[in-house]
């Protein structure tokens, strides 16, 4: 029987990885959109955009709806076309991340995650779940292959709340 592993090509782990976010990014292009939704943005938007800038990458930052549906990846992949965008980052939980994802692939580019909690697969996995408007199960979609790079800062996931480490 055979065993194949496949995951991310990069994997960062460590306390404070987050502020090296852009140093990551750098290598894909100096044009990135970075997907986040609100609370996030709150909480470590200010980290992404210094490292962002230390790192001369210029981040034009969106928030994410809430719901990964064909609408929402529509309305990014739209966006990131008209910001000449060169990589999609995605921070946040495994909705945010697995919209970050179908971004990235259906504009046929490279795509960095940094997950902020540690109860998904999101971060390292080659899909996406789709949900309709209202919330519920759609399909999947899945990809050739797993996220181009994951930045996984410990603090962060650390501090998340207990029912989110779970």
């Amino acid at each position: 029987m055979l065993k194949v592993i496949q995951s991310p090509a990069k994997y960062i782990q460590g306390p404070d990885a987050l502020y090296h976010i852009g140093k990551y990014a750098k290598p894909f292009g100096d044009r990135a959109l970075i997907i986040a939704d609100k609370f996030v943005m709150d909480l470590v938007g200010s980290t992404v955009k210094d490292s962002m800038s230390q790192y001369e990458v210029n981040g034009h930052f969106e928030l994410f709806n809430g719901e990964c549906t064909h609408k929402e990846i529509n309305r990014l992949s739209e966006l990131a076309k008209a910001q000449a965008s060169l990589v999609i980052i995605g921070v946040g939980g495994g909705k945010t991340l697995d919209t970050a994802k179908a971004v990235a692939y259906k504009c046929q580019l490279p795509v960095v995650i940094s997950p902020t909690i540690a109860s998904t697969d999101a971060p390292t996995s080659a899909l996406s779940v789709i949900y309709t408007e209202l919330g519920a199960f759609d399909s999947y979609l899945f990809y050739p292959t797993n996220p181009d790079v994951v930045v996984m800062d410990t603090n962060i996931i650390a501090s998340a709340p207990a029912r989110l480490l779970v």
